[in-house]
């Protein structure tokens, strides 16, 4: 894929963007690699793209981000060389629904269209493709979705039940 950082200065020299589409579970991420099955601290960079380019997904812990990729049927990433700058996840019955979860880029690569090819990846993945319907929640990117065939549903209305996480 040729998208580019918009700072030109902020990237290695003649690196271009590369995808990847996980298998389920991303056994890679979780185990900390990154394109080309190179050792990079993925859990690490995760974490640090969902706590720089995310206010509903920061301060989740290592340990989380791994259970939570192991349990996700589909899952891309872009990397930058060695830097990852771009991720997204989707769960799925495989029939009837799915939904598309953290879907992030850095900020720095916003607007050259990795967000859609995110979203697009995810949408192929098998247990994605046949689907009835796909859902996702944003706060603040309804426009952008729209444009990627996304409608609200004013029928419908967003519940939700929060879990307190006990300590100690």
């Amino acid at each position: 894929m040729a998208l580019h950082s918009a700072d030109p200065d902020s990237r290695p020299e003649a690196a271009a963007l590369r995808l990847i589409r996980h298998a389920p579970g991303a056994p890679a991420l979780r185990l900390g690699l990154g394109a080309g099955w190179r050792p990079v601290g993925a859990i690490g960079q995760l974490r640090a793209l969902l706590n720089d380019h995310s206010f509903w997904a920061a301060g989740r812990s290592a340990g989380d981000l791994r259970r939570m990729l192991r349990h996700s049927q589909a899952a891309v990433s872009a990397w930058d060389g060695r830097q990852l700058v771009g991720f997204g996840r989707a769960s799925s019955d495989g029939v009837y629904r799915a939904a598309l979860w953290d879907v992030v880029v850095a900020e720095a690569y916003q607007g050259q269209g990795l967000g859609r090819e995110l979203v697009t990846l995810l949408l192929e993945a098998p247990l994605l493709r046949g689907v009835e319907r796909t859902y996702l929640m944003t706060t603040n990117s309804a426009g952008f979705y729209r444009q990627l065939g996304f409608a609200e549903m004013p029928s419908q209305k967003l519940l939700l039940r929060q879990q307190i996480k006990k300590t100690g």
